[in-house]
């Protein structure tokens, strides 16, 4: 080691998973149980062991996902049918499925109830947008809306349909080819598709209805489309907004746990201490018995390295000052050789990619070098810090 390092920093991969969960779950809430016991076990036994455990528990948290996804969708699904009831006066509901509290269940048990809820969101969309349709299509006609719905014909792939004649004919038509748009469609969609769809109560012969038809069903793909963008855009933003998260959770774990280690070595972090948290990842080591040198470590998690070196307060005035330079050097030499190896057993790996012998460079002045001490309770309240 030396008074001056660079380091490759890197997460195991047990830490990233753990820490990816414990952000999806909550802190409060912790790891779920056949979470938990899975990571557990990452820590021990052979190297293949310990890669069965992670695959197992990179399926599991790949399930809580899953799990929690379709939980939104729910959710999603049942706000549209509110706004949809509260816009076309529907009497009745489609009941959904009920979302899944997350107990501990298997991974197996979490995808089996993923696949069956999928299926039964995927009816109970058609079933809204068919309501909301025959609606609709009735208001328009002044028809019944159940008569409309129940009679809704079925599209036939292949088979040109003949052209609506009859007045209830032609609402069961529309009823149909309405019933295609997403329950998520935009208000002002919904609207254009109304507009083009009102056009064929006027229509005095079967060519000029199904003309409008014709137009409902682009209006209607239209409409579509753009919902589909919506939710490929809001997923777009979920992702981005989960991998900040991720590596703002990974960041903090490497600074806290950096601290700790140099903490429990007898290094005290500077009165700044908030600042460690900020964006430039930025640490000052002192000791009690280094009233005129410190350690200036900086860690940059886009770089993923972590850079440290020994500052003193001036240039040395004497050869005894410069014996002192090198006795603190090998010092923290030897503290920082101590603190990789705790790193590690936390999952932070450090591969050094260059470093200053000591002795080897006049160590470089900074006022860093010359502070107070931290305030008593500075580490103390690192240590009461969530992790």
């Amino acid at each position: 080691m030396s008074s001056g390092v660079e380091a490759e920093i890197a997460l195991d991969a047990a830490v990233v998973l753990s820490l990816g969960m414990n952000r999806v779950l909550g802190t409060a809430a912790g790891l779920a149980a056949g979470g938990a016991g899975t990571l557990a076990a990452l820590a021990e036994g052979r190297a293949e062991a310990r890669e069965a455990a992670l695959r197992t528990a990179e399926d599991y948290e790949r399930a809580v996902r899953a799990v929690l996804d379709i939980n939104a969708r729910i959710a999603a699904l049942d706000a549209s049918q509110h706004r949809a009831g509260e816009a076309h006066d529907l009497p009745a509901e489609v009941a959904l499925p009920a979302p899944l509290t997350l107990s501990g269940q298997p991974a197996e048990d979490l995808a089996t109830w993923c696949a069956a809820t999928d299926d039964a969101l995927n009816d109970a969309e058609q079933k809204i947008s068919a309501n909301i349709a025959a609606a609709v299509a009735g208001r328009i006609f002044d028809l019944p809306a159940a008569a409309l719905h129940s009679a809704l014909p079925e599209a036939r792939q292949g088979v040109i349909a003949e052209p609506a004649t009859g007045r209830k004919e032609l609402a069961q038509t529309l009823a149909r080819v309405l019933s295609r748009v997403l329950p998520d469609a935009a208000e002002a969609d919904h609207r254009h598709i109304a507009e083009a769809a009102e056009r064929l109560v006027a229509a005095r012969t079967a060519g000029e209805a199904e003309g409008h038809l014709t137009e409902v069903r682009l209006r209607v793909q239209a409409a579509n489309l753009h919902a589909e963008a919506v939710r490929a855009e809001d997923e777009r933003l979920a992702q981005e907004r989960q991998a900040a998260e991720q590596a703002e959770a990974e960041r903090r774990y490497v600074v806290d746990t950096i601290t700790t280690a140099f903490g429990d070595l007898g290094y005290e972090v500077d009165t700044g201490f908030e600042t460690m948290t900020a964006r430039d990842g930025t640490i000052v080591l002192t000791k009690g018995d280094w009233p005129g040198h410190a350690v200036k470590m900086r860690i940059d998690p886009d770089e993923a390295t972590l850079r440290a070196a020994m500052v003193r307060d001036g240039a040395p005035q004497s050869e005894e000052e410069r014996r002192v330079d090198a006795e603190r050097e090998r010092e923290w030499c030897d503290a920082f050789e101590t603190a990789r190896a705790r790193l590690a057993a936390a999952g932070v790996h450090s591969d050094v990619r260059w470093r200053i012998e000591p002795g080897e460079r006049q160590l470089p002045s900074a006022p860093e070098a010359h502070r107070p001490r931290a305030r008593p309770r500075q580490r103390e309240r690192q240590r009461e810090r969530p992790q």
